[in-house]
């Protein structure tokens, strides 16, 4: 057993709790539009919602530096040790804001990290975009098709999960009004509008999930 099987094991788990957390995240938020609840029951689901929601975006970070590393490890693409350490720079970086917007909820700063989160995310989109499409037309720096097609595959996941959030910011104000003026159509109807227009970039997420996996397991030429 060498470096690049722990890898794939860890990448294996990382999918695993990125595309399965997502799953019950699904669940949790078709249970909480169910009006039919208490408000309560429903606000209790939607806590439990962003907990499990912290699977999947914990793993998403991890698969940053892991995959630079694996195509390192695997010969794909010769990088010097410090890009390297500066993936698993990024990832610990990004990690750190993830969990401090979570833990920190309803804090001062919080809009603050969320900006700087929001600014990374693109950067780092931006990265994976530039090496599909350039590899994808033959200039390197990757040379296997699959691959080429998986990093631009994970560039288009980046940017759909980027416009989940964009799509869910205004999910909070609604909510609120739904918890200080009480549950009826005039609170619930924008909210449930506000929450389908970002459960739409869920659903491409999830294709584009298993459109990646398919990828890093056939290895299409």
């Amino acid at each position: 057993m060498g470096l690049y099987d722990v890898l794939v094991y860890v990448h294996v788990l990382a999918f695993v709790f990125w595309l399965g957390g997502d799953l019950g995240v699904a669940i949790l938020g078709s249970a909480f539009r169910n009006r039919s609840k208490p408000l309560a029951t429903r606000l209790e689901i939607l806590r439990l919602l962003g907990v499990v929601d912290m699977g999947p975006r914990t793993a998403w970070v991890v698969m940053v530096p892991l995959s630079v590393t694996m195509v390192a490890v695997a010969g794909y693409w010769d990088l010097p040790n410090w890009a390297l350490w500066l993936a698993w720079l990024v990832g610990a970086v990004w990690m750190g804001l993830t969990w401090s917007i979570h833990l920190m909820t309803g804090q001062s700063i919080v809009p603050q990290l969320k900006r700087i989160e929001f600014w990374l995310k693109l950067a780092i989109t931006a990265f994976y975009a530039a090496i599909g499409i350039t590899s994808l037309l033959g200039w390197g720096p990757l040379t296997e098709s699959w691959l080429s097609q998986k990093a631009f595959v994970f560039a288009a996941i980046f940017g759909a999960a980027i416009m989940i959030d964009v799509a869910g910011r205004p999910v909070g104000p609604l909510l609120l009004a739904v918890i200080e003026k009480g549950s009826s159509d005039e609170t619930e109807i924008p909210l449930r509008r506000a929450m389908d227009r970002a459960r739409l970039w869920v659903w491409l997420t999830y294709a584009l999930l298993l459109v990646i996996g398919f990828l890093g397991t056939v290895k299409p030429t």
